[in-house]
C-alpha cells in the first residue's frame, strides 16, 4: 500500500522499497533464480509498460533518436516499479506461507466466507482435475493421436469439454455429499493460535519499515 501511494518520481522511497523486499528474500533464504523465474509472470505487464512512453500528451523528451512522452515514462516507469514490488512480495508470502495458512490468514481479516471456501476448494482440487487432465492425454496417446496442427483442435476442445465436464459433475458429488454431512454454507473452523508479540512485530516489520522510508525521502526532498 505505501508504495502503491508512493509517486514515481521520489526514486530514493524505491530504491529503499526495492532493499527492504530483497533484504526479506535473503533473510528467508530463497534462491535468487526462483525469485527470477517466478517473476517472469511479470513480463506482459513490462511489454505494455514500454510502449506507454510513445503515447500521452504534454512534453516530450528524446531518447535514442526516439521522441517520447514524459508523462507516459513516468507512467510505463511506475507501472514497472509497483508491479515488480508487488510479484517479489508475492513471491515472498508463497514462499514462506503455506497456502493453507494464506487462507486461514484471510479468513482472520474477514474476506467473505464464500470466498475463502472457492479458493480453499480450488486448490484441494487442482491436483485432482490435473491427473484427471493427464489420464486423458494418456488415453489419446494410447490411440495414436498426436497433436501436430490446427486440424487437431477440434480433438482438444472437445478433450477440454469433457475434462470441464467431469469437474463439474465431480463438483455436484462433493457439494452433495457435504450437504449429507451437515454442511450449512460454513466449514469447520479450527482453533486459532496464540499470536506471541515478537511475530506481530516481525509482520509488521517490513511495512514499518517501507514506510519510514517513504517519509524519510519526503524530509530528504
Amino acid at each position: 500500500m505505501v508504495a502503491v501511494a508512493t509517486p514515481i518520481t521520489n526514486i530514493t522511497a524505491y530504491i529503499a522499497y526495492f532493499s527492504l523486499i530483497w533484504l526479506a528474500l535473503l533473510t528467508a533464504k530463497i534462491p535468487p533464480l526462483t525469485v527470477i523465474k517466478r517473476s517472469l509472470i511479470e513480463i506482459p505487464f513490462v511489454a505494455f509498460a514500454l510502449l506507454m512512453p510513445f503515447f500521452g500528451q504534454g512534453e516530450r523528451v528524446n531518447f535514442l533518436g526516439l521522441s517520447l512522452y514524459q508523462e507516459g515514462i513516468n507512467a510505463g516507469a511506475g507501472i514497472i516499479a509497483k508491479a515488480t514490488l508487488g510479484v517479489l512480495s508475492a513471491i515472498l508470502l508463497s514462499a514462506t506461507t503455506t497456502a493453507r495458512e494464506i487462507l486461514r490468514g484471510l479468513e482472520i481479516l474477514r474476506l467473505p466466507s464464500m470466498l475463502v471456501q472457492i479458493a480453499t476448494f480450488m486448490l484441494r482440487y487442482l491436483n485432482v482435475v490435473t491427473d484427471e487432465m493427464e489420464r486423458m492425454s494418456v488415453a489419446r496417446s494410447s490411440r495414436g493421436f498426436d497433436a501436430k496442427g490446427i486440424r487437431h483442435w477440434r480433438v482438444l476442445a472437445n478433450s477440454a469439454g469433457a475434462l470441464f465436464i467431469r469437474s463439474y459433475e465431480r463438483g455436484e458429488r462433493v457439494h452433495l455429499a457435504m450437504l449429507s454431512r451437515g454442511y450449512s454454507g460454513e466449514l469447520p473452523k479450527e482453533e486459532r493460535e496464540d499470536v506471541s508479540p515478537q511475530q506481530i512485530a516481525l509482520g509488521l516489520a517490513l511495512p514499518l519499515l517501507a514506510l519510514t522510508s517513504l517519509l524519510i525521502s519526503i524530509l530528504i526532498l
